[in-house]
């Protein structure tokens, strides 16, 4: 008895599926306000009560970031009975500061800031501060805009 061989067909091959990766550039809040190491400690707390942050990058003049400046580094220096009008950025800062690229994958960036315990991380493009993520902005990043801001119109 003969047999018929049948040929099975292949299966069409399947393209990769490609996902878009999300960056630090494409998150980062930019532009970034940044302090000299010689600002005023008093002048810098202003500044981030003024802008609602919770801390800045410290850079040099070129933008190559030095160190990060914290409220909880203002408060730390006021309980060491210091005055802030005495103290400068570069004596107070947390340094050298965690940086990410602009390239970063936004896992790697929200991985830095879970295994240091740091709220923010400066951006850099070429070694100079380009920008900064905080975690509200990877939050932002990731949630559906499930809700939306009405307001009467004059």
């Amino acid at each position: 008895m003969a047999t018929r061989a049948t040929a099975a067909k292949a299966a069409p091959a399947l393209k990769p599926v490609t996902v878009p990766i999300i960056t630090a550039k494409e998150i980062m809040q930019s532009p970034v306000i940044a302090a000299t190491p010689r600002a005023s400690l008093r002048d810098l707390a202003a500044r981030l009560v003024a802008n609602e942050f919770s801390g800045m990058p410290v850079a040099d003049l070129d933008g190559r970031v030095i160190g990060v400046i914290t409220e909880a580094d203002i408060i730390r220096a006021l309980l060491e009975g210091k005055r802030l009008e005495n103290l400068t950025a570069g004596e107070v800062m947390t340094g050298p500061a965690f940086t990410v690229d602009t390239n970063t994958p936004l896992e790697e960036v929200m991985k830095c800031l879970q295994d240091h315990k740091i709220v923010r991380v400066p951006v850099i493009a070429d070694g100079k501060l380009v920008g900064i993520i905080a975690r509200r902005d990877l939050i932002r990043a990731l949630i559906e805009p499930e809700f939306m801001l009405f307001r009467e119109t004059l």
